[in-house]
């Protein structure tokens, strides 16, 4: 390969579009993080009030930031409206059923936001691309999911998808910080670094996915996530503009009086008795 087209390759893998590239500043951030978490607080009070079904699949290639993004979008909401799902691998029994079946069991019900990371697109993904499927399944899930897809939407669900992408030098960085860090170590997983080898076979099995998968009523919204403080604000304020919510009018609520002691004295046994080197 010319130096060329080497260098038009490196682009390509990319993905970059033009934008700002100075870093932003964790105030900033942090600022920004805090305007966006209020308006997912908001919008989780409507889905609420309204019974609405959201559901939200992150998809991406191996440390493109789905974890952390999806950790920033549900730090300040309810457990019990808010659900994180991140299935392991499949045992015997649940590989004899129906692809989707396991995954249709995590779909909203009326009033819950359900976020997959990782989803039923493993089929178009990791398990071609590891061996863990046939390329005949694989082309038989990519014609099927578009109407499973439809029958979801027309049920009433809103069905949000996202891709994060990551270059190959920041994927590096990122998995290299994870080997070094003992606070990440527990995200490496050895088919991490086989995927990493198999990135461009990935690549390719996406752009497959991206076209024969995106359709008017379920597209894929695409993201660079090379930066991961502007992504996530970026992937939640286009999250907040998907959904139709309105915010919830003031709250009429003001703090009761001090509660009277009435003569109680805490007894020692309910006393903190661990030690305090902090």
């Amino acid at each position: 390969m010319s130096k060329a087209n080497k260098k038009s390759a490196h682009r390509t893998d990319h993905h970059h579009q033009a934008g700002p590239s100075k870093k932003m500043k964790r105030k900033e951030y942090e600022r920004e993080m805090r305007i966006l978490q209020g308006e997912l607080v908001a919008m989780q009070e409507w889905v609420k009030a309204t019974g609405a079904r959201v559901c939200i699949v992150f998809e991406g290639v191996d440390s493109a930031g789905k974890g952390g993004t999806i950790r920033r979008i549900t730090e300040r909401t309810s457990p019990r409206v808010f659900k994180h799902i991140a299935l392991p691998a499949p045992d015997p029994r649940v590989k004899s059923q129906m692809y989707v079946q396991r995954y249709m069991a995590h779909f909203p019900s009326a009033g819950e936001v359900v976020i997959f990371d990782r989803s039923w697109y493993n089929r178009a993904g990791v398990e071609p691309v590891m061996g863990y499927c046939t390329q005949e399944e694989t082309k038989r899930f990519l014609g099927l999911v578009p109407l499973v897809e439809k029958a979801m939407v027309d049920d009433g669900i809103i069905l949000i998808k996202y891709f994060l992408n990551v270059s190959r030098d920041e994927q590096t960085r990122r998995l290299e910080s994870r080997i070094d860090d003992p606070r990440k170590v527990w995200k490496l997983s050895p088919t991490d670094l086989k995927s990493y080898r198999r990135r461009y076979a990935y690549l390719r099995a996406r752009d497959t996915m991206l076209v024969e998968t995106s359709s008017g009523w379920a597209p894929w919204h695409i993201v660079d996530n090379d930066d991961k403080k502007r992504g996530r604000l970026n992937i939640i304020t286009h999250l907040l503009s998907q959904i139709p919510y309105k915010p919830p009018g003031p709250m009429d609520v003001k703090m009761p009086k001090p509660p009277s002691h009435g003569g109680y004295v805490e007894p020692e046994s309910s006393r903190p008795n661990i030690p305090t080197p902090f």
